[in-house]
């Protein structure tokens, strides 16, 4: 009998420790420390550039590495920010983005993989104006840091290109002046709530 307790307490020993190993971890994003940045060409001689605010963002991942991660976000079509309201107000109404149709840019991760070192590259689906598109982004991962909040937390910056015209977003190069491609860099940092 005492073989048999034995055998028992260290099978439970050891379905503690492949538990505790295999946990999921769950980053929450710091709000204040959250934000998507993008750039266009301007009538082919300048950039405009603006941001939107990442109203969530939540990183899940069973490993240390964070390989095979998934990572969801969310941003406000309505807190689309370029310095110049009426620019603003033209790029949220149907002339665009279409803010109140289509309040939000949603993304879901399909793979997160390490390319090497800090280096990333995330896959997954975006939504803009409706439409649902596969995109591909860059990551790199800036490590980890106990931040004035107590609590560890992951740094990392995304950057990637779109093609706005792919999400039926504004009318043609020809006719706006505003350029196709989009290039994106976001900067989001993740708390640890297990």
């Amino acid at each position: 009998m005492t073989g048999i307790k034995m055998l028992l307490a260290t099978m439970a020993v050891l379905v503690f420790f492949v538990t505790v190993a295999c946990a999921q971890k769950i980053y929450t994003m710091d709000k204040n420390h959250a934000r998507v940045g993008f750039s266009v060409v301007h009538f082919g001689i300048s950039h405009v550039e603006g941001n939107f605010k990442i109203i969530d963002a939540v990183l899940q991942t069973k490993n240390k590495n964070f390989a095979d991660a998934t990572i969801t976000f969310t941003a406000a079509v309505n807190s689309i920010n370029t310095d110049v309201e009426y620019r603003d107000n033209d790029l949220k109404s149907t002339n665009y983005f279409d803010a109140v149709k289509f309040p939000s840019i949603n993304f879901t991760s399909t793979s997160f993989k390490k390319i090497a070192g800090n280096i990333y590259r995330l896959v997954g689906n975006i939504t803009i104006h409706g439409i649902t598109k596969p995109v591909i982004f860059n990551v790199t991962y800036n490590g980890e840091a106990i931040t004035a909040m107590k609590k560890p937390t992951a740094g990392f910056t995304i950057t990637g290109k779109i093609r706005r015209m792919d999400f039926g977003v504004g009318g043609t190069p020809a006719t706006t002046g505003i350029g196709n491609n989009i290039e994106l860099r976001g900067n989001v940092e993740f708390t640890i709530s297990e």
